[in-house]
C-alpha cells in the first residue's frame, strides 16, 4: 500500500530528529530538487544538496539536540519547526530556530526553504 504524504513528512521528521540529516536528503529529495536557505544559498539539484549536507555533517562535533516543535501539512506543502543545537569542530555553536518549508511531488521534495530565526 502506498504511503500518504503525512505519513512520508513524519518518516522524513522523524530521521530529521535523529540527526540523520544526510540519509533524509538521499531519500526524501527529488533529483531535481531545489532548495533555498535563509542566507539565499540555492542549490539545484539532489546531488548538490546531498553534498551540501555531508559536508555540513563531517563539521558536526557533537549534536546536542534536535527538537521537533510543529509540523503542517496543506496539500503538497509542508512546514516543519525545529530546533538545531550543534558544537562545531571549529569550536563554535549553532542554535538554530529553524521553519522548513517543503513542496512535495510523488512523494519526493521538488523545493525546500530554510527560515532562521
Amino acid at each position: 500500500m502506498e504511503q500518504s504524504l503525512n505519513e512520508i513528512l513524519s518518516a522524513k521528521n522523524e530521521m530529521v530528529k535523529k540527526g540523520l540529516i544526510v540519509d533524509a536528503t538521499e531519500k526524501f529529495f527529488a533529483p531535481n530538487v531545489k532548495t533555498i536557505d535563509f542566507d539565499g544559498t540555492v542549490t539545484h539539484g539532489k546531488a548538490e544538496m546531498v553534498n551540501k549536507m555531508q559536508g555540513f555533517a563531517a563539521a558536526i562535533a557533537n549534536v546536542n539536540g534536535i527538537t521537533l516543535h510543529n509540523t503542517s501539512l496543506n496539500g503538497d506543502v509542508s512546514f516543519a519547526e525545529f530546533t538545531f543545537d550543534f558544537d562545531m569542530k571549529d569550536g563554535s555553536k549553532i542554535l538554530w530556530h529553524e521553519i522548513l518549508r517543503t513542496v512535495w511531488e510523488n512523494g519526493q521534495i521538488v523545493e525546500e526553504q530554510y527560515f532562521k530565526s
